[in-house]
């Protein structure tokens, strides 16, 4: 598996970094790509929607939600 990849976003206004393996980062991109949206938003509904959860284990829940299409995992992650 590819290493963590760190990036830069504005999230509700404040500058953030989230480090996320390569496919991750792909997989957010395809799935922001289906929503016709981008990345950044699709972060920030994740961002908003974790409750206590870790950034980066709210994004990587919420591709697994998205491609194995659970409905209840993506009750806890916003989804589609």
């Amino acid at each position: 598996m590819s290493g963590l990849r760190k990036r830069s976003l504005a999230i509700a206004g404040h500058r953030t970094s989230v480090s996320l393996e390569e496919p991750f980062w792909e997989a957010l991109k395809e799935i922001a790509a289906a929503e016709k949206r981008p990345v950044a938003s699709l972060v920030m509904e994740v961002d908003s929607g974790r409750g206590e959860l870790n950034l980066s284990s709210a994004l990587r829940l919420r591709v697994l939600a998205h491609y194995r299409g659970r409905s209840e995992a993506a009750r806890i992650i916003p989804a589609d």
